[in-house]
């Protein structure tokens, strides 16, 4: 029996005029969370939203909300993201000086923690981490924008990942961000990814395309 995997809509690429129709509409489509990209312009180049815009957003969708932290000194503002409407709190590994505290603490507020890291992240230095995690988010791309081409040896990476977690026989989400689309959704399961974030891939062609970009993305992992 195959793992299930699922999909998760990345808002960066929806109609930030129309959010809250945009959530709504994907959710109807058929995506299993809602993925929200929370950037600070310090720790990646772009800034995007925050906790009042997700609050606002929470009445569109009973879907859960996967929050990407893309921001330094993350623990200052779990409890605002919390707050806002989070069922899946994501940071950053390479901006948090005590990631165990982050994640025990995002946990003990009974939603998800998980870790990300960027492409130059070797997967060997979340070994230590996995205890304290629910999900690991592997950036295909160097975060902070949308529409970028998938990284091919983060794939590698993914699947060492994997591996890791096989080994020390964890139940651990994988998710990947970055260039998903339907010629490489197989490659990605194939490896080991089990929640994949699409934006593009998704939001393309307007809210009448939106179901079949979905169901693009789960019949070519099933080829």
């Amino acid at each position: 029996m195959k793992n299930k995997v699922n999909i998760a809509a990345s808002i960066l690429s929806a109609d930030f005029s129309n959010l809250g129709k945009e959530v709504e509409a994907v959710d109807k489509a058929g995506s299993d969370m809602i993925h929200i990209d929370v950037m600070d312009g310090s720790f990646v180049p772009n800034i995007t939203i925050g906790p009042s815009v997700i609050s606002a957003l929470r009445p569109f969708t009973n879907k859960p909300f996967d929050v990407h932290l893309m921001i330094n000194n993350p623990i200052k503002h779990v409890d605002a993201f919390i707050k806002a409407g989070a069922d899946i709190l994501t940071t950053h590994y390479e901006v948090d000086k005590h990631p165990i505290r982050t994640l025990e603490y995002i946990r003990s507020k009974n939603i998800k923690a998980g870790i990300a890291i960027n492409p130059a992240t070797p997967a060997e230095s979340l070994e230590y981490l996995l205890d304290y995690c629910d999900l690991i988010l592997v950036m295909l791309v160097n975060p902070g924008f949308g529409g970028q081409k998938t990284i091919l040896s983060q794939i590698d990476k993914v699947k060492k990942i994997s591996s890791m977690l096989k080994i020390n026989k964890k139940n651990i989400i994988i998710e990947v961000d970055g260039g998903v689309n339907p010629k490489n959704v197989k490659t990605l399961v194939d490896a080991g990814a089990n929640l994949l974030v699409a934006g593009n891939s998704v939001f393309r062609g307007g809210i009448s395309k939106y179901s079949s970009n979905i169901n693009a993305l789960r019949l070519k992992r099933e080829d």
